[in-house]
């Protein structure tokens, strides 16, 4: 896994690119092995905009629960609960 840290208009470009959304965001995530399987496995990477961000911990937490699986989109709010939970304990 690898975290890069980039200026607002990279992080559009890349929104753009592979999301279709022409807007800056504060992290983003780029799964290699998106199987659910048990056992190790390659993550992916994670871009994270700090100019974007509040908190860098926090991006790192939210891009990788992304890399395993997880949509704050679509999950009723189980990403975003667990990710203070994680957060919460990291501090």
């Amino acid at each position: 896994m690898a975290v890069a840290l980039v200026a607002s208009e990279e992080i559009r470009r890349l929104n753009r690119a592979h999301r279709g959304r022409d807007e800056a965001t504060d992290v983003l995530s780029f799964p290699v092995d998106e199987r659910a399987a048990p056992g190790p496995r390659e993550l992916g990477d994670v871009v994270i905009c700090p100019e974007q961000s509040d908190d860098l911990g926090r991006a790192a937490v939210h891009g990788v629960l992304h890399l395993v699986g997880y949509d704050h989109e679509t999950d009723g709010g189980e990403m975003l609960a667990l990710e203070d939970e994680v957060v919460e304990r990291l501090s």
